[in-house]
């Protein structure tokens, strides 16, 4: 899920220091684009609006994903995404994992025309079928990719020397020359839905890279990356 497609609104803590209270102060100090919660914690505004969002955001968005399913399951949906808000994809999180047999790439690799026709049929998913047909050929991929290494190896080789320190969503670009090196040798690989922003998100979001904005809650949170 990538940042610049938030729409960061300034918090109602942030309000001039003359026409708040004294003990409000505090909230004012609030890096630029961040919100801080009923709870005291500071996130970004587009984990802030949505509890779904915001709990994505305090327990899973950034942290480390080792394992081929497990990317598997994140470029696919990073993939739906396309043109869509992150938030859509999280309602559907579940029907999605039905749908396409808990994202275990041998059994999505073995579906056929007969399991398309179905998923465009099922309401509880994204029933677009490039995307469809993407996410088949890319678990036959992610399993032919298993004769010189696994999905979770191959995009984690990409990690870059050092992470970005953003303070504002300005900072974050929508794509790195690690996503953009990535993107282009999983297509050679046969994967499609693969570009550089789908990638960069991809990255952001299983812990390869941390874009977390300096003063979160969460920066530094996944172990990969020091503060």
């Amino acid at each position: 899920m990538s940042t610049e497609t938030a729409s960061p609104t300034a918090p109602a803590e942030t309000a001039p220091a003359e026409t708040a209270p004294a003990e409000t102060a505090p909230a004012e100090t609030a890096p630029a684009d961040l919100v801080i919660g009923p709870d005291g914690l500071a996130r970004p505004s587009w984990a802030s609006r949505d509890p779904l969002l915001r709990e994505y955001y305090d327990t899973e968005w950034g942290m480390p994903v080792r394992d081929e399913r497990g990317v598997f399951e994140r470029l696919s949906l990073e993939a739906f995404q396309s043109g869509l808000s992150w938030a859509t994809i999280l309602r559907k999180r579940e029907n999605f994992r039905l749908a396409f047999a808990g994202f275990g790439p041998e059994a999505v690799a073995a579906f056929d025309e007969a399991d398309v026709e179905r998923l465009l049929g099922d309401a509880g998913i994204v029933r677009n079928r490039l995307k469809i047909e993407a996410t088949i050929a890319n678990a036959r991929a992610t399993v032919a990719l298993r004769e010189e290494t696994t999905l979770a190896e191959f995009v984690w080789s990409y990690r870059p020397a050092r992470t970005l320190r953003p303070t504002s969503f300005a900072e974050v670009p929508s794509s790195s020359p690690e996503s953009k090196a990535l993107a282009r040798d999983l297509k050679r690989k046969g994967f499609r839905f693969v570009g550089p922003t789908t990638m960069f998100a991809l990255m952001e979001a299983i812990g390869v890279v941390d874009t977390h904005l300096v003063g979160s809650h969460r920066r530094g949170s996944s172990g990969v990356w020091p503060d």
